[in-house]
């Protein structure tokens, strides 16, 4: 069997791929994943990582996002989120972006795959699942990244954050928020400490 079809052989339909993966499955591997790309059994998601599509009536189907991106971070650990997500929260947003937010250990900066923008933010902390007491810290987080009057959306998250159970946001921001948040919520908490208590 030759190095090329030992390669192909190797390859799964679904999987993406780091070519340091592939390496000692050919000894021209570079020109054989040119070979593999030009003939289609590849695709080149960028330097150094690729995927063999799956098949459907439609033609191929993409990667899943979470592969492609543990590939690229090798690693698992990280949460993709949406800026769309904080339309969710009935607090006026309605802007729609295209770009996704990644949260990690491993990379900051912007960078384009497979057709999607990613915003890779090292060193936010983060929880497994989200919630919408974390969804409210977040977009308080990453106010500055929205196309929206920052100021009228404060007023709004300050008037309804109660919704979310105070309790609660100023436990999440405690553990996800950046010092700014957390200041935001502290000073929401008093002020509404303080209406009670009047």
């Amino acid at each position: 069997m030759s190095n090329l079809e030992k390669l192909k052989k190797h390859l799964r339909a679904g999987q993406v791929y780091r070519r340091a993966d592939l390496v000692g499955l050919s000894t021209s591997l570079d020109r054989h994943l040119r070979q593999l790309v030009d003939e289609g059994v590849l695709k080149k998601i960028r330097g150094g990582i690729y995927y063999k599509p799956r098949k459907s009536v439609f033609g191929d189907v993409p990667p899943e996002e979470q592969k492609v991106l543990a590939r690229f971070l090798k690693s698992d650990d990280f949460l993709v989120m949406s800026l769309n997500s904080y339309n969710a929260l009935g607090l006026g947003t309605t802007q729609l972006y295209n770009e996704q937010l990644v949260y990690n250990h491993k990379r900051d900066g912007r960078v384009e795959m497979n057709g999607q923008k990613y915003f890779f933010m090292k060193g936010r902390k983060y929880p497994k699942k989200v919630n919408k007491a974390f969804l409210l810290v977040d977009l308080v987080n990453n106010i500055d990244l929205l196309a929206e009057d920052r100021e009228a959306l404060k007023g709004r998250i300050a008037q309804r954050a109660s919704d979310f159970g105070m309790e609660e946001v100023c436990r999440t921001a405690k553990l996800y928020g950046k010092a700014a948040t957390q200041k935001f919520f502290e000073q929401i908490t008093s002020r509404s400490e303080f209406a009670s208590a009047g």
